[in-house]
């Protein structure tokens, strides 16, 4: 059986992860708002880094322009909620995903057919053709970007309340993951991870390879448009920036951070990336050196270092070593 990056994962390990997940539950009775909103900002980006993880880690396909799904789906919210009143989530919803999925659907007609790194140019490409259809165009709101006024009416739960923002978008997270790793050990994704290893085989065995590429292209811009849809909610504004190279650059640090092919390494590369950026612009002073300035330098040679001594990512540094403990 062809096995992804990283499927399974020792006992002790899953322990953590469960604590992890418990403490998620918790959270919003321990923790202040603004922390609670944070993490529920986490949560979503979390859901973006597995949408990419579907393509980069279990398909092989390195896309440099994930995120114009991601803001396709904020701008049709906000493109969908009146301006005096808040829409149903019930069908904003649906609509948003279905409009990153459709886009996802067409750019990947064309860009699944390239390999290599004309496929990497080739997402960036169509990726930065979306930024500037938005970023040039005043009807569309422009530079600026647009507001979200209202978040979307659940009728049976409030959004408006943070705590219950923040359940949903927990809920969200869980299930995505859940999906995923169900479709990762389908025959679905025992293909998928065929062609990652070697598309030709795959190929001369009968299988259409460019046909499971481009539903998997297609599946992860709709995830992906669903963490744009909860983005949009919870800050309440979209702008160009949504679709940039570096939101696109910043998913694929956090799921080579976290760990390339298990989708709860998606989830620790999200809230560690994103730990380690505070941290890093946090850093002191040092007589006429501001080090907090220069946080991209040190982000990058953290990477470069994970990339180095631990080319699984924290969470299969993390199984190494209780692997090892099992072991004993």
């Amino acid at each position: 059986m062809i096995r992804a990056n990283l499927e399974t994962l020792p006992r002790s390990l899953k322990a953590v992860l469960m604590l992890g997940l418990l403490a998620l539950l918790v959270f919003p009775f321990v923790g202040s708002e603004f922390y609670a909103q944070m993490v529920a900002r986490l949560m979503i980006l979390s859901i973006f880094a597995m949408s990419l993880d579907l393509l980069l880690g279990v398909a092989g396909m390195v896309s440099l322009g994930h995120a114009a799904y991601f803001g396709l789906a904020g701008y049709a919210l906000a493109f969908l909620t009146p301006a005096g009143e808040a829409a149903s989530l019930w069908w904003t919803l649906p609509v948003a995903v279905a409009a990153s999925a459709l886009a996802a659907l067409v750019i990947g007609f064309f860009v699944v057919r390239t390999h290599g790194i004309y496929f990497i140019m080739v997402t960036m490409a169509f990726a930065q053709m979306v930024f500037f259809l938005f970023f040039d165009n005043k009807l569309l709101g422009g530079s600026d970007g647009l507001y979200v006024n209202f978040k979307p009416d659940a009728m049976v739960f409030d959004l408006e309340n943070k705590r219950v923002f923040y359940y949903f978008t927990l809920a969200a997270m869980l299930l995505v993951y859940g999906f995923l790793r169900r479709l990762l050990w389908s025959p679905f994704g025992r293909v998928l991870a065929g062609i990652r290893i070697n598309e030709h085989r795959m190929r001369a065995m009968g299988y259409g390879t460019f046909g499971y590429k481009l539903a998997a292209f297609t599946l992860a811009g709709a995830l992906a448009g669903l963490a744009g849809y909860l983005w949009a909610a919870q800050t309440g504004f979209v702008n160009p920036e949504l679709m940039g190279f570096h939101m696109s650059a910043h998913a694929i640090m956090m799921v080579i951070l976290g760990g390339m092919g298990n989708f709860a390494g998606a989830i620790v590369g999200s809230f560690a990336f994103e730990y380690l950026l505070l941290w890093f612009k946090d850093l002191p002073t040092v007589g006429v050196f501001k080090l907090g300035k220069h946080w991209q330098l040190w982000m990058g040679i953290f990477i470069v270092l994970v990339v180095a001594f631990a080319p699984r990512g924290l969470l299969g540094l993390a199984a190494r070593v209780a692997r090892r403990k099992d072991g004993k």
